[in-house]
């Protein structure tokens, strides 16, 4: 069973609450709030005697978040890639302009896609 995450970008940080257990925590990285949101979820279980580890997790960010923390995703190259203007993709990223339901599907449907060409990707030794 995955466990779904919502993260928030905050003025201090990043704050991370679960919709089904009343879990919540903050942090001041990404990398913080993970270890911190596992550690909770943690003691929520422990007397079940059951571990949650990051592959448990199903995280949840919105777009401006997802660029800020994955800052080396180029978007003038994502934006031709899926065929979204760049200053409109611009607009999503820095929350001036809110995606609708299908443009945030394709976008995420494109960088998933990167994601697996990467981890296909094998250099020669």
């Amino acid at each position: 069973m995955k466990i779904e995450v919502m993260i928030e970008k905050t003025k201090t940080g990043y704050s991370a609450y679960t919709e089904k257990f009343p879990v919540y925590t903050v942090g001041s990285s990404l990398e913080e709030l993970k270890i911190n949101i596992l550690e909770a979820l943690n003691m929520h279980f422990e007397q079940q005697s059951r571990t949650i580890s990051e592959k448990d997790l199903k995280i949840t960010l919105d777009l401006p978040q997802f660029f800020q923390y994955y800052k080396v995703i180029n978007v003038e190259a994502l934006s031709e890639r899926i065929g979204i203007n760049q200053q409109i993709l611009s607009q999503y990223i820095n929350g001036s302009k809110k995606p609708t339901l299908t443009q945030t599907q394709r976008i995420l449907k494109a960088v998933q896609q990167v994601g697996r060409e990467l981890a296909a990707i094998r250099f020669i030794l």
